[in-house]
């Protein structure tokens, strides 16, 4: 299903349609989805209003549900949050912060959106946005609130970004990967597979430091690679964009407790997962003698974290 043109009414029947089927295999204690690319606030509430006619009232089905109805201040915001608290605790080993750093991002979404709030918020500058039909630089830094009326009041192209504001430049068709932009921080938020080989040695080229992975797989394998053999701080998906998961767990927590936590409760907790990810990636290298390699420092962590609770448990 392509909601894109697609009117409210049409998104909604979609949506109590598919929760028809999906209300079978989904429990608080079972199964609990999210949402993801093209499955926003909206979209959450339509099914969980679904399932609440179908299965009778339960907070917990869903995670990222609008604030009016048991969602979690700050889930909106976490994955972006968290790639950037990712980032935040490195910096703070190299005895660095990000004041001043210029900083590409891609993507438009949640997570896109969510990363440049909080690289402003800590004094990066961010100059880049992308979307499918093409990339936003803005040399004065990105207009958050004007990017956000775009994309989540009026749900309009960047090209009504370029627009509005007179500093930025809208690249038709291209990625922000093929575009010679100096920075020291990249933030892949779009989607899977944007970044190949010789787009990751243009991000060298650029200076680009740290990549942290917001989106789900953004660099193919050989990018990776590069990026570690090059000596940059690669931080993968797999721990980079934790925090929307983290955050799910916590709006569970919040409606198992039939409580609302305040929006500095739940960006502390973030934070604090972020630097514990951040953490057992770093040590976890550290121990293997593979020191700033994060890619192994996850893998290795996560892989332990299972198999320690499987032999406890008798599954092995």
């Amino acid at each position: 299903f392509d909601p894109k043109g697609k009117s409210d009414a049409e998104v909604m029947r979609f949506c109590q349609s598919f929760m028809t089927e999906l209300s079978k295999h989904i429990g608080p204690d079972l199964d609990v989805p999210a949402g993801d690319i093209g499955v926003g606030g909206r979209e959450i509430g339509y099914l969980f209003g679904a399932y609440k006619r179908l299965k009778q009232y339960d907070a917990g089905i869903l995670t990222g549900k609008p604030l009016d109805f048991w969602g979690s201040k700050n889930r909106t915001e976490a994955t972006g949050y968290g790639a950037v608290y990712f980032v935040k605790h490195l910096l703070t080993d190299l005895d660095e912060t990000f004041e001043g750093k210029k900083a590409i991002v891609s993507g438009s979404g949640n997570v896109a959106i969510y990363a440049i709030e909080k690289l402003q918020e800590l004094g990066a500058i961010p100059v880049t946005c992308s979307d499918s039909s093409g990339f936003i630089y803005d040399k004065d830094g990105i207009d958050l609130a004007l990017l956000k009326e775009i994309k989540e009041v009026k749900r309009e192209r960047l090209t009504a970004y370029a627009k509005e504001r007179p500093s930025a430049e809208y690249h038709e068709g291209a990625s922000v990967w093929d575009f010679d932009t100096p920075a020291e921080l990249a933030f892949p938020c779009a989607t899977q597979n944007e970044i190949d080989l010789s787009q990751a040695k243009r991000a060298k080229a650029n200076g680009v430091r740290v990549v942290s992975e917001g989106a789900n797989m953004p660099s193919l394998l050989e990018a990776a690679e590069y990026f570690i053999e090059e000596g940059i701080f690669y931080c993968p998906g797999k721990a980079a964009n934790a925090g929307g998961v983290a955050v799910s767990a916590l709006e569970m927590s919040q409606n198992s407790q039939r409580l609302q936590w305040e929006k500095a409760e739940v960006d502390a907790k973030l934070d604090d997962i972020m630097k514990s990810i951040y953490e057992a990636c770093r040590d976890t290298a550290e121990t293997f003698e593979q020191k700033n390699n994060f890619m192994l420092g996850a893998n290795v962590a996560g892989f332990e974290k299972v198999a320690k609770a499987m032999f406890a448990q008798g599954l092995v």
